[in-house]
C-alpha cells in the first residue's frame, strides 16, 4: 500500500495550488480520505476530509471556504484544491486514508509522504 502525494510548491499569497494523492494497492473509493498538515515543531493537524461515500466533507475552520477536497475514482486519486492561500498555510501536507472519516491523527490507518507548500507574502 502506498499513497504518493504531489503538487506542493511555492506560490504567492492569494494564489492557488492543487495537491494530489495517488494510491497503489488501496482502492480509495472504499476509504475515507483526508489531508493533514504539520509545521516544524508542531503537531500534525487535520485540514480536510472526505467520507468514502463521496458526499460528505469536513474542513478545519482555518481552511473552510478556501480548500476543496475531491476524489477521482477512475484515477484512484484524491485532490486538495487550495485557493486564496495565506502565508500561514505554509507547511508540509500529508494525505491519509482511513476506514472512517476522522480528524484524529492517531486513528489514521495509512499515511502518504508529505509535500511541501510554501506561500510567500
Amino acid at each position: 500500500v502506498q499513497l504518493q502525494a504531489s503538487g506542493g510548491g511555492l506560490v504567492q499569497a492569494g494564489g492557488s495550488l492543487r495537491l494530489s494523492c495517488a494510491a497503489s494497492g488501496l482502492p480509495l473509493n472504499q476509504y475515507s480520505m483526508a489531508w493533514f498538515r504539520q509545521a516544524p515543531g508542531e503537531d500534525r493537524e487535520f485540514a480536510a476530509g472526505l467520507h468514502r461515500g463521496g458526499s460528505f466533507t469536513k474542513y478545519a475552520d482555518s481552511v473552510k471556504g478556501r480548500f476543496t477536497i475531491s476524489r477521482d475514482n477512475a484515477k484512484n486519486t484524491v485532490c486538495l484544491q487550495m485557493d486564496s492561500l495565506k502565508p500561514e498555510d505554509s507547511t508540509v501536507y500529508y494525505c491519509a486514508a482511513n476506514s472512517f472519516i476522522t480528524t484524529s491523527v492517531g486513528a489514521i490507518e495509512y499515511w502518504g509522504q508529505g509535500t511541501l507548500v510554501t506561500v510567500s507574502s
